[in-house]
């Protein structure tokens, strides 16, 4: 590795990760491309037909449920493909696999595995936003010119994300009790509360003030305007430094518990 920059160590575990998921793509096939499909034609389709029957357009921002719907989901999934590569995978290259220790006894950092394994997360969130996005395409729901700038707006919400589940997942002890707590009392809350499937604003006062508070809802909310063309640019920066904030907290806790967990 002699002769390498300080980006470049980073990028050999990425170049790794990359390696692992060539011979394992197939098993990402249903989550990446058919789950979007399957969401929109149950939910946006088929609920949705019933919904707009009952609360009209005027119940979404004047438009369908399915176009309400479509951007909040992609938000969504991002969020759950950041949460699953950032807990499981990263728990078995700490201790069942123990790969971690294996690269620390090379040249490499704890910063380099970071790097490393959040850029392997970024491909996997555009290549999932990505998907979502020519999927909303095929359903006609793109309303903007701005659309296309909802993919690192997804993105972004799954790095919102990532950084803090790696920090946290840096501080288990190998079995799954945490992680399950973790996607039952907040992911899967976060899911159904942060906008995705219906406005905030019919939630009790003191949850929505709790929802604006949360990275899941400046993300769909970010998601759905760039979609939609109602994003305010003021809003809109907003929503994004919210992003930004968790992001960064995220880095520093997670560098800190990997270098902790990892080296002492």
């Amino acid at each position: 590795m002699t002769g390498l920059t300080a980006a470049q160590p980073g990028m050999r575990v990425l170049q790794r990760n990359l390696w692992v998921y060539r011979r394992t793509w197939r098993g990402s096939i249903f989550t990446s491309f058919l789950t979007p499909i399957l969401f929109l034609l149950a939910m946006g389709l088929g609920l949705g037909a019933l919904v707009n029957q009952g609360a009209g357009a005027g119940g979404f921002g004047g438009v369908t449920y399915l176009a309400f719907l479509a951007p909040g989901l992609m938000a969504g999934s991002a969020m759950q493909t950041a949460a699953f590569e950032s807990s499981f995978p990263i728990m078995a290259r700490i201790q069942w696999r123990r790969n971690y220790e294996a690269m620390l006894a090379t040249p490499l950092r704890v910063r380099d595995l970071l790097v490393g394994e959040l850029g392997y997360i970024g491909f996997r969130l555009l290549t999932t936003a990505g998907v979502f996005f020519l999927v909303m395409l095929a359903f006609g729901v793109v309303r903007s010119p701005l659309a296309p700038l909802s993919v690192p707006a997804a993105v972004l919400t799954g790095y919102a994300f990532s950084p803090l589940i790696v920090a946290f997942s840096a501080t288990q002890k190998g079995d799954t009790t945490g992680f399950n707590m973790l996607f039952r009392f907040v992911i899967m809350p976060l899911y159904l509360f942060s906008g995705s499937f219906f406005p905030i604003e019919q939630l009790p006062g003191a949850l929505q003030a709790l929802a604006w508070l949360t990275p899941l809802y400046n993300g769909v909310a970010l998601t759905r305007g760039l979609v939609l063309g109602t994003a305010e640019p003021l809003t809109a920066m907003a929503h994004t430094a919210v992003l930004v904030a968790y992001a960064g907290l995220g880095l520093a806790l997670a560098r800190r518990n990997l270098g902790r967990r990892m080296v002492g």
